[in-house]
């Protein structure tokens, strides 16, 4: 009798590790589950530069088609809504094309600076004004309204019609800064939307804007200045001095998920094949580099 309850109390003994050792198993098989992938659903928001914004469209297409549980809802809006609104916390990502601390009423300290890719801002026109190539004193008098006719560059006899970006974009920050040496352009059609000003040039007889080179087609002509045309190999080198970073701004405290994703953005995969394609230049690809107050080396 001693026996048989000896055994049966063994047999209890040897369950009940049998549980706990099942127990462990389970956890163990949750955790490598957990560390393939999270089925979580994230939401995140960008918004900002019409420039930027192809770029930030298509990749994040790629990585929700990856990363199945992820929404990235991208929006243009210019440079200084995405920087208010990354800076306000109302969005997870602020897309730039000017550093924070060029916006005023931006506190730069509050959020990060990640550098994604480089962009050529050129001059472009309607393609029936006939004009190619100007020099940059002819663009500065062209945008300050001092020459009106495209004649007077050597273009047809015909009114040219300025369409500016908007106040707050960061195309026209960077074309006013580079192109007109920072001064004002004279009073004309503002747009907010890259695209919208690559149809209205392409339709408008005589009209004259700016634009990045990802936007540049053949439906309109891209100005070249004193003989350089816009191409990224003479961005590259800054023989084209129109350019700027491309900026995605994120909060101190922002998300893993968020950072992930602006990660995702400086690979190899991206920046060696994406960027190229969608007409941007890769970091990498600079000769140059330029900080903050303009200086080159």
């Amino acid at each position: 009798m001693k026996k048989i309850l000896l055994s049966l109390s063994t047999i209890g003994i040897l369950f009940t590790l049998a549980a706990c050792g099942g127990g462990e198993t389970t956890k163990e098989s949750t955790d490598k589950s957990k560390s393939k992938g999270s089925t979580e659903k994230v939401e995140i928001t960008a918004v900002g530069s019409t420039a930027l914004q192809p770029l930030v469209e298509k990749v994040s297409e790629i990585y929700m088609t990856d990363n199945p549980n992820y929404t990235i809802t991208v929006q243009g809006g210019g440079s200084g809504t995405g920087l208010t609104q990354v800076s306000s916390g109302a969005v997870d990502i602020g897309n730039s094309d000017v550093y924070a601390e060029e916006k005023d009423g931006i506190d730069a300290a509050k959020i990060v600076d990640h550098q994604i890719a480089v962009v050529g801002v050129a001059p472009v026109i309607n393609k029936e004004a006939g004009v190619k190539d100007i020099t940059k004193a002819q663009l500065k008098d062209i945008f300050t309204g001092k020459v009106t006719n495209w004649k007077d560059v050597g273009g047809k006899d015909q009114k040219i019609e300025i369409i500016n970006r908007a106040a707050g974009s960061g195309t026209r920050a960077t074309f006013e800064q580079w192109g007109l040496d920072g001064e004002e352009p004279a009073k004309g059609q503002e747009q907010d939307s890259s695209g919208t000003v690559r149809k209205i040039v392409a339709e408008t007889p005589g009209a004259i804007s700016y634009l990045a080179f990802s936007y540049i087609d053949d439906t309109i002509q891209g100005l070249a200045i004193d003989g350089v045309e816009p191409k990224d190999e003479n961005v590259a080198d800054n023989s084209w001095k129109i350019w700027a970073y491309e900026h995605m701004y994120t909060q101190k405290d922002a998300k893993k998920e968020v950072l992930a994703f602006v990660d995702y953005m400086k690979t190899d995969d991206v920046q060696k094949n994406v960027i190229k394609e969608l007409g941007y230049i890769a970091i990498s690809d600079m000769k140059v580099e330029r900080d903050l107050k303009g200086n080159v080396k």
